[in-house]
């Protein structure tokens, strides 16, 4: 008898948890979304953590990737001029900038000698750049960053404000508040009050807002809010019945004081000084960053996509086409 040779069965794919097995595909999520944008209330463009720049022009229904000539897709910060430019920091390209609507990028590096863009900043048409190591403006016109001088020049810049009298502050990560005066020659250090509930020296300052009132307000990495009413001479804290003490996001407006943490958003403090959760449809707690519009409306990016709110208190989830950016009517 002759042996027959074995039949050949087809390949069985490998099974859930084995290393060559395909992806899930129920299992994805949207990209941590670290940056956000808003142009003329409609565009939206939301600056990802390794997926580079997606753009939609129905405030967030539907995205488009955006990321010709962009170096780096690791995004930090973005701002927007007036002229409608966007520009984009990156973890270690540097700046890239977008006259077209993010049709193309280009790197606006010359005279930068730190390329970890923190955070960006655009005011009467001169950009400034918080660095991972001190702070460089941009003059309108011009294609070479200056230093604005020293003093942070080791140091994390993580926000950046400035007020009508062209004071620029800073929010670092290590020096606490800085703040430089227009045609000054030096960074000053203003830590009185900057002292959370256990004693300790807040120096570690994540975001940097202003107020309708001119109030000054810092969030720290783990201490919570300050408010300054006198240009950061002396902080309060305000925040000592919010749930999380780790600030990402602070909105001074019409809605009151809007704070973002890692356990979501908060309205607050009232006469009683509570705060109260508006996370409503906030299924993605771990918020990264939070902006408003002209419109009004609120746009919160968490390490899991992005969200929107036009009454301040519930949210929509409006990461629909940001894992691929082809989601339809994106642009």
């Amino acid at each position: 008898m002759v042996a027959l040779p074995p039949v050949a069965m087809p390949a069985q794919p490998p099974g859930a948890g084995h290393p060559d097995a395909p992806p899930d595909p129920s299992l994805r999520q949207a990209p941590s979304i670290q940056a956000l944008a808003v142009v003329h209330e409609r565009t939206v463009y939301a600056g990802s953590f390794g997926m580079g720049v997606f753009r939609s022009d129905r405030r967030g229904n539907g995205w488009a990737a955006v990321n010709t000539g962009l170096g780096d897709r690791f995004i930090l910060s973005l701002a927007v001029g007036q002229d409608g430019t966007v520009y984009a920091g990156t973890l270690r390209g540097g700046v890239f900038r977008t006259t077209n609507g993010g049709k193309s990028w280009q790197a606006i590096n010359d005279g930068l000698s730190r390329r970890q863009i923190k955070t960006l900043m655009v005011h009467g048409g001169v950009v400034y750049a918080g660095t991972g190591g001190g702070v460089y403006q941009l003059p309108e016109g011009r294609t070479t960053w200056l230093f604005v001088t020293k003093g942070l020049d080791e140091t994390v810049v993580q926000s950046l404000v400035m007020t009508d009298d062209h004071t620029l502050y800073a929010g670092t990560a290590a020096k606490g508040v800085m703040s430089f005066k227009e045609n000054g020659k030096e960074w000053t250090r203003l830590p009185h009050g900057l002292v959370d509930h256990e004693g300790l020296i807040e120096n570690f300052i994540r975001v940097l807002a202003l107020g309708k009132d001119r109030a000054l307000y810092a969030g720290t990495f783990d201490g919570g809010v300050f408010r300054s009413a006198d240009g950061g001479r002396m902080w309060q804290p305000i925040s000592r019945a919010l749930p999380n003490d780790s600030i990402r996001g602070i909105i001074a407006g019409e809605k009151g004081l809007l704070v973002a943490t890692g356990r979501g958003v908060f309205r607050g403090p009232n006469e009683s000084g509570r705060w109260v959760s508006v996370n409503a449809g906030l299924t993605e707690l771990s918020v990264q960053v939070l902006v408003v519009s002209r419109d009004g409306a609120l746009y919160a990016g968490t390490s899991a996509g992005a969200f929107r709110s036009d009454d301040g208190a519930s949210w929509v989830n409006i990461s629909e086409g940001l894992l691929e950016g082809r989601s339809p009517g994106g642009r």
